[in-house]
C-alpha cells in the first residue's frame, strides 16, 4: 500500500496543499553536486517528470560541495523557480560523504533517495526503489549491471566490490553505486566522513537493517568529467579497515588484535624452536642467522598485539554502558518502543534519585542528631539555673 501525503506534521519549506494545510514530502531525493553546472536543469526536469506520475510528495535537496563553476548560480535559480528544490552550499569541497550527511540531516521524507548529478543515474528507477523498500528492505542499492564507464574505472571497482563483499558479509555487486534508497529511520544516528559513503550498506547491515539490491540503468556521462581517480581505492581501503573495526570487531577488539598476536607468536615460537633444535644438535651457530631475528621480531610483535587487544578490550568495557550496540525493530505489550529503549536511562535516573534521597535523609538525621545534642546541652544548664 502506497503512503499518502502526510499533512499537518512539521511543515518543510513552503510546501502547502491546495486546502492550505501543510505537507511534508514522502520522498527526499538527495543529490551531491560538484562542478555539474550543465546537468542540473536537465536532472531536475527528469526527476520532476517522473515524480508527477507517482502518488508521492517529494523534495530535491542539492548539496553543492564547494563547486568552482556556475553550479551555485544554477542551484539558486532552480530553488527560486521550483518550490520542491532545496539547496545546501558548502564553503569549500568537503567530499561526498559530508555532502550526503548534510543531505540526510535536511531530509524530511520517510524514504530517501541518493543519486549523482551527472545524469548517469536514471530517475525513472525511483519508483522501483520505492517498491523495493515497501517490500521490507531498509536500504536498496542500485547495481549498474551494464556500466558505461571506461575499463580503468570498472576493473578496480569489481576488485573492490569483491573484497568488500567477502570480508563484510554484505553480498552486493556494486558498493560504489551512489544510486540508493533508504528508510529514514535507518539513517538515524549515522555519521559519515571520509569515504564512508561507500560503506553505508555495511554499517547498516551490522546495525541489523535489511539490505537489498536492484539492477538500474546506467547512462554514459554527458557533461564534464569524473571527479574520482585511482586514489579513491587507497582511501576506500583504509576506511574499510576502520569500518570493519567499528562493526564486526567493535565489541571484541581482543579478537582481532589478539588473533594477530597469536598467529605471530606461534610463527615466532616455531622459528625459535627450530633454531634451538639446530643449536642443540650442534649443526652450527645460529646467532648470525636472519631467521633468528625474524623469530624474535615475531614473538615481540605478538606481545605487543595482545597488549593492544587487552587495552582495547578494557576501554570498550568501560564505555559499553554509554552507547547501545543494538537496534530495535518492534516491541509488544509496551507503551512505546522509545519507552523500552529509554528504560536504562530511567533506571539510572531512578537510582540517582534514590541515592540523592538517601543522602538527604542521612544529612537530615545527622542534623537532627546534632540539634538534639545541642538542645540537650542547652536545656541542662537552663534546668540548673531554673532549679536554683
Amino acid at each position: 500500500m502506497k503512503p499518502a501525503i502526510r499533512k499537518n506534521h512539521k511543515p518543510v519549506g513552503d510546501q502547502v496543499s491546495h486546502d492550505g494545510s501543510a505537507e511534508i514530502p514522502d520522498i527526499s531525493i538527495v543529490v551531491p553536486v560538484y562542478n555539474e553546472q550543465d546537468s542540473l536543469i536537465r536532472l531536475n526536469e527528469l526527476i520532476q517528470t517522473v515524480m508527477e506520475k507517482v502518488p508521492y510528495g517529494y523534495e530535491i535537496i542539492f548539496i553543492d560541495d564547494g563547486s568552482t563553476d556556475d553550479t551555485p548560480l544554477r542551484l539558486e535559480t532552480l530553488a527560486t523557480e521550483h518550490e520542491h528544490v532545496r539547496c545546501i552550499t558548502f564553503r569549500r569541497n568537503f567530499g561526498k560523504a559530508a555532502a550526503l550527511d548534510a543531505g540526510f540531516s535536511a531530509s524530511a521524507g520517510q524514504y530517501i533517495i541518493t543519486m549523482d548529478a551527472d545524469l548517469q543515474d536514471d530517475p525513472h528507477e525511483i519508483p522501483n526503489f520505492i517498491d523495493a523498500l515497501q517490500d521490507g528492505y531498509d536500504l536498496v542499492s542500485g547495481w549498474k549491471s551494464v556500466r558505461n564507464d571506461p575499463i580503468d574505472k570498472t576493473l578496480p571497482s569489481r576488485i573492490f566490490n569483491g573484497i568488500v563483499g567477502r570480508l563484510s558479509g554484505v553480498q552486493l555487486n556494486d558498493f560504489n553505486c551512489g544510486y540508493k534508497a533508504y528508510r529514514a529511520e535507518a539513517l538515524e544516528g549515522l555519521s559519515l566522513y571520509g569515504e564512508l559513503h561507500r560503506f553505508i550498506p555495511v554499517l547498516l547491515h551490522w546495525r541489523g537493517y535489511r539490505i537489498g539490491e536492484i539492477p538500474v540503468t546506467h547512462h554514459a556521462r554527458q557533461f564534464g568529467e569524473s571527479k574520482y581517480g585511482i586514489s579513491r581505492l587507497l582511501k576506500g581501503g583504509l576506511d574499510f579497515l576502520g569500518v570493519m573495526l567499528n562493526t564486526r570487531f567493535a565489541t571484541r577488539p581482543l579478537h582481532v588484535f589478539g588473533g594477530a598476536g597469536l598467529v605471530f607468536g606461534l610463527a615466532g615460537t616455531g622459528i625459535l624452536a627450530y633454531l634451538s633444535v639446530l643449536w642443540l644438535a650442534g649443526l652450527g651457530p645460529i646467532g648470525d642467522r636472519p631467521l633468528l631475528l625474524l623469530g624474535m621480531l615475531l614473538v615481540m610483535s605478538s606481545f605487543q598485539f595482545v597488549t593492544i587487544g587487552l587495552l582495547g578490550e578494557f576501554i570498550q568495557r568501560q564505555g559499553a554502558g554509554q552507547e547501545r550496540r543494538y537496534t530495535i525493530s518492534s516491541t509488544q505489550n509496551l507503551e512505546e518502543q522509545s519507552d523500552f529503549e529509554d528504560s536504562t536511562d530511567r533506571h539510572l535516573a531512578n537510582a540517582g534519585r534514590l541515592l540523592a534521597s538517601t543522602s538527604r535523609r542521612m544529612r537530615e538525621e545527622i542534623q537532627d542528631g546534632r540539634d538534639d545534642n545541642s538542645s540537650r546541652h542547652d536545656q541542662t544548664p537552663r534546668r540548673k539555673i531554673y532549679q536554683s
